[in-house]
């Protein structure tokens, strides 16, 4: 009997950026730590931080991508992963360089303009109050 192989499949928002089948075993990153997949492992949900994802075939060896935080699901054999970006390379010096320097950087970016439309949006509603008050 052939040994179990994953599906794997990472999804962004508009496309499908990997596609694979006959996984080994994938490694990802959590927001508690790294966490590796193999075939029998249960089935799980887990909330992915920015980092490397790494995913082993017979064809293709040990493959590195880099991944924006999102979410992977396991069920079954199939593992789907969701995440805003993601960039594929072979050297990981360069990936890791990649997530550190575009990934978390926009987020650092993404919440500073959270931060002051909440201050605006708080403005407008007390300014809105106040106006109703007279």
């Amino acid at each position: 009997m052939p040994p179990q192989r994953i599906s794997l499949k990472v999804l962004l928002p508009f496309q499908v950026f990997v596609e694979k089948s006959g996984v080994s075993r994938i490694v990802a990153e959590g927001r508690e730590g790294s966490f590796g997949l193999l075939p029998h492992r249960l089935d799980c949900v887990a909330a992915l931080a920015p980092g490397i994802l790494t995913y082993e075939t017979d064809a293709d060896g040990e493959v590195f991508v880099a991944v924006d935080e999102g979410v992977l699901v396991k069920a079954g054999l199939d593992v789907l992963v969701s995440v805003r970006r993601a960039q594929s390379g072979t050297d990981l010096s360069q990936l890791r360089g990649a997530v550190e320097r575009d990934f978390l950087t926009l987020d650092e970016h993404e919440k500073s303009v959270r931060s002051t439309l909440a201050k605006l949006e708080s403005g407008l509603v007390s300014r809105m109050a106040s106006l109703h008050n007279e």
